[in-house]
C-alpha cells in the first residue's frame, strides 16, 4: 500500500461503495506503482472471464477507461493488463474486442510530467497498436494465431492453397506490428515495460511459430499452384526471410534482459537455393528462358528447406512444453503452500478440524479432533417416551383403535357416520400393535437404508403391495326406514299440488350449524313462509324425509297418500 497513491486508494474505496468488485481489481492492477501489476489481481480478473455471469464488456470498458488517464504508468498497466486478458483469459474476452470498432485511440498519447514519461509513451503507442492489431487478426480469421493446433495436423499445415495465401498475410501485418515495438536492453528500465516486454515476447515466439508452419505448407505446395498463385507465394517467402532476422535480432534482447537461453528457440534458416529454384520456376510459367533444372534437384532442395523450417518448428514446441511445466510446477508450489498453511491453521485450533473432513496427519502426531456426530443413532434418554417423541428415526406407524365417533348426530335415530367406514384391525397373536417395544420392524442403530426399509415394511407399501394388516369395510347402504316391518310403497302417477310439498313449521334457530337459512321462523319471532311455485309431477318420486322430524317414515307415509 506504501507505492500506492492517495487517488488509487480513493478510486479503490469507491469502488468498494458501490459494490464493483471488477472494477476495484482493475484499479488495484493498474495503480501508480512503478511495477508490473501483481499476480493476484490478474488471476482473480482472468477467473472472472472464465465466469458465466461476469459482464465482459463491463470488464473491457473499465479497462478502456483506465488507458484515459495522464499518468503513463496507469496507462502502461492498463495495456499490460488487457494484453495478459487476451492470452491467458478466456476467449470471450478477446471475441469481445474484436467485435468492437474501436479499441485503443491512444496514437498521440504523451505524458509531459517528466523526462521518464516522454519516453514510455513512445512504447505506449507502439503497445497500443499492437493490441489493435491483435484484435483485428482475430476477427479477420476468427482464432488467435498464438494459441492455434501446431504440428502436421495443424491448423496452418492443412489449410489449403486459397486459405493459405489469404492467411499468410495477416499473421506477416501482426509480426510486423510486435515487431516494430523496437526496445532495447537499456531501455527495460522498470517493472511496467518489463512485464508488457514478457508478454510480447511469448506472443512473437508463438506467432512465428504459427508463421514458420505456413511457410512449410506453402512450400509443399508451392510447384502445384497456377502462375498468379506462385507470384503472391514468392513474395510471401521473400517477407518471410527478411522477418525471420527481425525476429532474430528481438530475441537477441529477450537473452540479454535475462530470459533463459533455453526458453528461446533456435531458428534454422532456409538454404539460399530455394530462393533461386522457387524463381526458376515462376519464370519457366511466365515463359522465360532459364537454365535447366532436374525435377530430383528441385525436390531435393525442397526436402531440405521444410526440414530446416521443421527443426524451428521443433524448437518452438519445446519451449512451449517448458512454459507448461514451469506453469505446472508453479501450481503444484501453491498447492502445497496451501496445505501447509491450512495444517497450520488445523495445529493452532484442532476444535475445528474433524475426522472426515481433514485426515491429516502432523509429524509429531495425529490431530486431535473431535468425534463425528453420528445423525442416525438413536439418542440416550432415560425417558422412552420424549425419546420417541424427539428422535425422527424412531417414530414407528403404530395403529391405534380408533376412538369411537360421536353418536349426537344421528340420521332416523342411527349413527349413521359411525357405520360409512368403520376400520377394522386384522388381530394377530404374535404382534402387539399398541406397544412399541415389541416392533417386528424396529430401527437399526447407525444404518439409514435398514431403517427407511423397515419404516417402508411398517407403513405397507414394500413392493408395491400394501399389507392387509387394516381393513376398512363398508356396511352397505342403509335405506331410510319408518319402523321395523315397513315396506315401501310405490306411488301412483299424481298431479302434485304445491301446496302439499310446504315443509311443516317448525322452529329453528336464528343460525343453524351449517349457516345456511332455515325453513321457517318461529311465530313469536316474526313467522315467514318459505313458498315455492307451483310445479308438475309426472313420475312417482320418493321425496326425501325432513330430517328433522321426530318420525321420518309416519311423514313420509302421510305425504304419499294426501
Amino acid at each position: 500500500m506504501s507505492g500506492q497513491s492517495i487517488t488509487d486508494r480513493i478510486t479503490a474505496a469507491q469502488h468498494s461503495v458501490t459494490g464493483s468488485a471488477i472494477s476495484k481489481i482493475v484499479c488495484k492492477a493498474t495503480t501508480h506503482e512503478i511495477m508490473g501489476p501483481k499476480k493476484k489481481h490478474l488471476d482473480y480478473l482472468i477467473q472472472c472471464t472464465n465466469e458465466m455471469n461476469v459482464n465482459i464488456p463491463q470488464l473491457a470498458d473499465t479497462l478502456f477507461e483506465r488507458t484515459t488517464n495522464t499518468s503513463w504508468v496507469v496507462v502502461f498497466k492498463s495495456l499490460t493488463t488487457t494484453h495478459h486478458l487476451m492470452v491467458y483469459g478466456n476467449e470471450r474476452f478477446i471475441q469481445y474486442l474484436a467485435s468492437r470498432n474501436t479499441l485503443f485511440n491512444l496514437s498521440n498519447f504523451l505524458d509531459k510530467s517528466g523526462l521518464q514519461g516522454y519516453d514510455m509513451s513512445t512504447f505506449i503507442r507502439r503497445y497500443s497498436r499492437y493490441l489493435n492489431e491483435k484484435a483485428v487478426s482475430y476477427r479477420q480469421v476468427a482464432f488467435d494465431f498464438t494459441k492455434v493446433k501446431r504440428g502436421s495436423d495443424g491448423v496452418m499445415r492443412t489449410i489449403n492453397t486459397e486459405k493459405l495465401l489469404k492467411t499468410i498475410p495477416i499473421i506477416q501485418n501482426q509480426m510486423d506490428v510486435l515487431l516494430d515495438f523496437n526496445v532495447n536492453a537499456n531501455e527495460l528500465t522498470n517493472g511496467v515495460i518489463n512485464a508488457a516486454f514478457m508478454l510480447l515476447f511469448k506472443d512473437a515466439i508463438r506467432l512465428f511459430a504459427a508463421y514458420n508452419e505456413g511457410i512449410i505448407n506453402l512450400l509443399e505446395k508451392y510447384f502445384d499452384m497456377k502462375k498468379v498463385q506462385c507470384k503472391e507465394g514468392l513474395d510471401i517467402y521473400k517477407k518471410f526471410l527478411t522477418r525471420m532476422t527481425r525476429i532474430s535480432e528481438f530475441l537477441k534482447v529477450a537473452e540479454q534482459v535475462g530470459i533463459d537461453r533455453g526458453d528461446i528457440p533456435d531458428l534454422s534458416q532456409a538454404p539460399s537455393s530455394l530462393l533461386d529454384a522457387l524463381e526458376q520456376h515462376l519464370a519457366s510459367l511466365e515463359g522465360k528462358k532459364v537454365k535447366d533444372s532436374t525435377a530430383a534437384s528441385r525436390a531435393s532442395t525442397l526436402s531440405n528447406a521444410v526440414s530446416s523450417l521443421a527443426n524451428t518448428g521443433i524448437s518452438f514446441t519445446k519451449v512451449d512444453e517448458r512454459e507448461k511445466q514451469a506453469a505446472l510446477e508453479e501450481e503444484q508450489a501453491r498447492l502445497k503452500a496451501l496445505k501447509e498453511q491450512r495444517l497450520k491453521e488445523l495445529q493452532k485450533n484442532p476444535a475445528t478440524a474433524t475426522t472426515d473432513s481433514s485426515p491429516i496427519s502432523t509429524m509429531g502426531g495425529t490431530i486431535n479432533s473431535a468425534p463425528a456426530i453420528d445423525l442416525f443413532s438413536t439418542p440416550s434418554s432415560t425417558n422412552s417416551t420424549s425419546k420417541a417423541a424427539n428422535d425422527l428415526l424412531d417414530l414407528q406407524p403404530a395403529f391405534q383403535q380408533p376412538l369411537p365417533l360421536s353418536t349426537t348426530n344421528t340420521w332416523g335415530g342411527e349413527n349413521v357416520l359411525g357405520t360409512i367406514l368403520k376400520p377394522t384391525v386384522a388381530a394377530s397373536p404374535s404382534q402387539d400393535i399398541t406397544s412399541n417395544s415389541h416392533q417386528p420392524n424396529k430401527l437399526v442403530s447407525n444404518d439409514l437404508d435398514s431403517s427407511l426399509a423397515n419404516l417402508v415394511g411398517s407403513l405397507g407399501i414394500s413392493n408395491g403391495t400394501p399389507k392387509n394388516d387394516l381393513h376398512w369395510s363398508n356396511p352397505g347402504e342403509k335405506k331410510l326406514t319408518g319402523g321395523t316391518n315397513w315396506q315401501p310403497k310405490t306411488a301412483l302417477s299424481t298431479t302434485w299440488n304445491s301446496s302439499t310439498m310446504a315443509p311443516s313449521v317448525m322452529a329453528f334457530p336464528a343460525t343453524t350449524p351449517t349457516g345456511m337459512m332455515p325453513y321457517a321462523m318461529p311465530p313469536q319471532m316474526g313467522s315467514v313462509m318459505m313458498t315455492q311455485p307451483t310445479m308438475m309431477y309426472t313420475q312417482p318420486v320418493m321425496r326425501p324425509a325432513n330430517p328433522f322430524c321426530p318420525n321420518p317414515g309416519a311423514q313420509f307415509e302421510n305425504e304419499l297418500h294426501s
